[in-house]
């Protein structure tokens, strides 16, 4: 196998003193937090597509990586990009990866020319994984990036997109089946609309659950027994998306009865795009059981698309593995870097120091998190906040003793309401202390 990072060593964990650009600080893979070893609590995942295939250009100019892999055609091209990407994780100690399947093999003239290139690929990659013991978190169809997809894919108005979009998507399925992947997404990245004036949404939104009801059966058909996911995403590229953020997909699987089948795949850049911040969307799908996996990246306050930068916040992955605590664990799931270098970090060993600060940043918030959630920081505040309802009226309410007539002479009664302060600056000050402290 060709190598493409020899000057870059195995990633070991030294520790936080260390100067070392080349190792990890917080990230202990072995290290027991709680009941649970580092490396299983962050299950983490390299995105093929950033890390293998992304160029770098943008619109106002072409791209600027520097990829020793990209010299040959493209099917050669697919295997070196394969061989690079398996010897990152094994040098960073990655023990998963996702892709579409566009990613790993390239388009061909016809469907079966695809299909083709995409089992050549797939039995490439099974060698590399057992040769590495790198495993599938999950794989998709790239239903977006070719023109047919214009008007979108289960969503078009042209039934030879949709039943070819069935095809792309059985075909992945059954490749991610083959290669052992522990969950498959969708998704939607033409799935929504630019105007009313042309779009007839109920009948869409009917297709699209069409769409996801033929692949829970084929999945029973062939025996897939990974988890469906839908990833969130707002405003990309349409401006009105279907899969808008958690709560909007949770009400769709509700509608069309498909909450049985699906959990969600929370993206970070994509919460804040939807107005929301990261921990909002993981909390809501936690409270209501479907939290699948996480795509860990962060956006730009200062520009308003999806820049997918690596995750160096320490506070929002504190709150993210809060969140991931509170709900005991990933399961199949797991931590996708769905994450690129900067344009102007063009170097091969950018892509090393990238997957480095996200891996640590994700360890530092892991410990902060089980501390805070170990110690009961919060949740003693918040039993304390809503307490009235635990006694008295509050407790009447709750119970279903109470109708609106007994409250209102319950409120008659009453001489004046006295509330409490919530106290956000002093929790946050907590929060502060446990982020600097900890060790």
């Amino acid at each position: 196998m060709n190598q493409y990072f020899k000057d870059i060593p195995q990633i070991k964990f030294e520790g936080r003193k260390t100067d070392n650009p080349y190792a990890f600080r917080y990230y202990d893979e072995n290290e027991m937090i709680g009941d649970k070893t580092m490396k299983e609590w962050l299950r983490f995942s390299m995105a093929y597509w950033h890390t293998l295939c992304g160029t770098g250009s943008d619109p106002f100019g072409a791209g600027t990586m520097v990829r020793p892999w990209e010299t040959a055609n493209q099917m050669e091209n697919a295997k070196r990009r394969m061989e690079a990407g398996f010897e990152l994780m094994d040098k960073l100690g990655i023990p998963f990866f996702c892709f579409h399947d566009r990613d790993i093999a390239p388009e061909g003239a016809s469907l079966a020319e695809s299909n083709k290139n995409l089992d050549e690929m797939a039995d490439y990659a099974k060698t590399l994984m057992e040769q590495t013991g790198i495993r599938l978190l999950w794989g998709t169809a790239n239903c977006f990036s070719n023109p047919r997809y214009v008007h979108g894919a289960a969503t078009s108005p042209n039934a030879e997109v949709f039943a070819y979009a069935a095809a792309q998507v059985k075909k992945a399925m059954e490749v991610t089946k083959a290669l052992g992947g522990e969950n498959y997404v969708f998704w939607g990245g033409r799935e929504g609309y630019e105007t009313l004036l042309n779009t007839d949404m109920a009948f869409e939104l009917e297709n699209l659950a069409r769409f996801l009801h033929m692949a829970v059966d084929y999945a029973k058909q062939i025996g897939f027994t990974g988890q469906f996911l839908i990833e969130p995403k707002p405003k990309e590229p349409a401006k009105h998306q279907y899969d808008f953020d958690t709560q909007s997909v949770m009400a769709f699987l509700k509608k069309y009865q498909l909450q049985d089948y699906f959990k969600v795949n929370i993206e970070a850049n994509h919460a804040t795009l939807a107005g929301h911040n990261f921990q909002h969307e993981l909390h809501f799908a936690r409270i209501n059981g479907i939290l699948g996996s996480i795509d860990a990246n962060k956006g730009d306050s200062m520009l308003g698309w999806d820049t997918d930068q690596f995750p160096t916040d320490i506070y929002d992955t504190t709150l993210a593995m809060y969140e991931v605590i509170k709900n005991g664990g990933l399961y199949k799931g797991g931590l996708n870097f769905d994450a690129k270098v900067r344009r102007a970090s063009f170097e091969p060993a950018d892509l090393v120091y990238g997957h480095i600060a996200g891996m640590d940043s994700f360890a530092r918030g892991l410990k902060v998190a089980h501390k805070l959630y170990t110690d009961g920081v919060f949740e003693k505040f918040i039993k304390e906040r809503y307490s009235s309802y635990e006694i008295g009226i509050g407790k009447d309410i709750l119970t279903g003793k109470v109708g609106f007539a007994e409250l209102e002479r319950h409120a008659l009664a009453q001489s004046q309401i006295s509330n409490k302060s919530g106290r956000q600056e002093f929790l946050e000050q907590i929060l502060n202390r446990y982020i600097t402290e900890v060790e």
